[in-house]
């Protein structure tokens, strides 16, 4: 299985994408303070490591450093708030693999380490181009959805849910968990654009293929 270790400070952003990853079939580490993050990265066999800027002890762009001047050669990609032309060309510079500013969707955070992940050749990288399931396909590459054979026009934010919900599949997906991964970790909680957009879906995809769990969430049944 795929390991990643999560550098960050910041308690709710560590859950939501540690959460986010494993539904994802990975196996995380999370460590919460820079020295303990390059302590981890050089005695471990991680695959990947997403990187804060403004972790505590030492800050990520002296992790990355250290990292590189050690020989560690793991992907890295740069998590930081700031956004600045400088901080993206030095990260780069030092050795990262990516950059992403937060606040970010957990989509683009995912496509980010697959394809970081792929191109290092760890066991897992590969991924899927198409998803199927029920009679429902979505094709990731040109963003096309097709329900009994029938192409079905679908919105970036529709197509984004029924790709989370397609991942997997027969499983229950609280609000929360589906406001984070298509949405974002900084998307009010207490919106009701997740019950929203699963009436769109129904609609397109046929009612009876999103199952509501009273009191849990949404299940994709196909």
């Amino acid at each position: 299985m795929t390991s990643i270790l999560i550098a960050e400070d910041e308690a709710r952003i560590a859950r939501f994408v540690e959460k986010g990853l494993r539904a994802a079939g990975y196996r995380t580490t999370v460590a919460e303070r820079g020295d303990d993050a390059l302590a981890l990265a050089t005695s471990e066999d991680f695959d990947l490591v997403l990187l804060d800027v403004g972790l505590p002890g030492i800050d990520g762009f002296t992790v990355l450093r250290r990292l590189r001047a050690t020989g560690v050669s793991t992907p890295v990609v740069m998590l930081t708030a700031r956004g600045s032309t400088e901080d993206m060309v030095r990260g780069l510079d030092d050795g990262a693999s990516d950059y992403v500013t937060k606040p970010f969707r957990f989509d683009e955070l995912l496509a980010r380490v697959r394809a970081r992940v792929r191109e290092s050749g760890a066991p897992g990288g590969g991924d899927p181009t198409t998803l199927a399931h029920g009679g429902v396909v979505l094709d990731l590459r040109t963003r096309r959805a097709e329900v009994d054979g029938a192409y079905v026009e679908l919105s970036t934010r529709e197509f984004e849910l029924a790709e989370t919900f397609l991942r997997s599949p027969d499983q229950v997906l609280s609000r929360e968990q589906l406001l984070s991964r298509v949405w974002g970790y900084d998307f009010d909680p207490g919106s009701n654009v997740v019950d929203v957009y699963v009436r769109y879906l129904r609609a397109k995809l046929g009612s009876d293929r999103i199952q509501t769990v009273r009191g849990s969430g949404y299940r994709f049944t196909g």
